[in-house]
């Protein structure tokens, strides 16, 4: 089977050495989404909640060039500056996901990219 890329302009780019997603036969495998805004790249102002429905908006902008959604989400992996944020992370996207529960691992880590607080990354099945 061939690995391809996919990529979104509706998601920032890459900062460093990796791509936002690729495709492997019906599987995609996405980078880790921080809430930057997607056109400059800026860490979008606000708390846990406003940080994770960044992330979820650019996680889905690149599932869709991926050819899925979050419907189709099976594993995210959601790292947190502060574990004292998994309530508002979880209010957020347990909004964002609805009756859709995809296996998930939450991370208290010491620091992330751009100085966010919140980081998710997923494996989704294509359409």
């Amino acid at each position: 089977m061939e690995i391809r890329t996919a990529a979104s302009d509706d998601a920032p780019a890459a900062i460093g050495p990796y791509s936002q997603a690729l495709v492997f036969g019906d599987l995609v495998f996405c980078s880790g989404q921080v809430a930057l805004e997607p056109r400059t790249g800026a860490l979008v102002e606000g708390d846990a909640r406003a940080q994770t429905a960044r992330a979820l908006d650019n996680l889905s902008a690149v599932l869709h060039a991926a050819g899925s959604d979050l419907s189709r989400v099976l594993k995210t992996t959601v790292y947190l500056t502060d574990l004292g944020d998994f309530e508002a992370m979880n209010e957020v996207y347990g909004s964002r996901f609805g009756a859709h529960r995809p296996a998930r691992a939450t991370v208290g880590v010491a620091s992330l990219p751009k100085g966010a607080r919140v980081e998710i990354e997923c494996v989704a099945a294509r359409e």
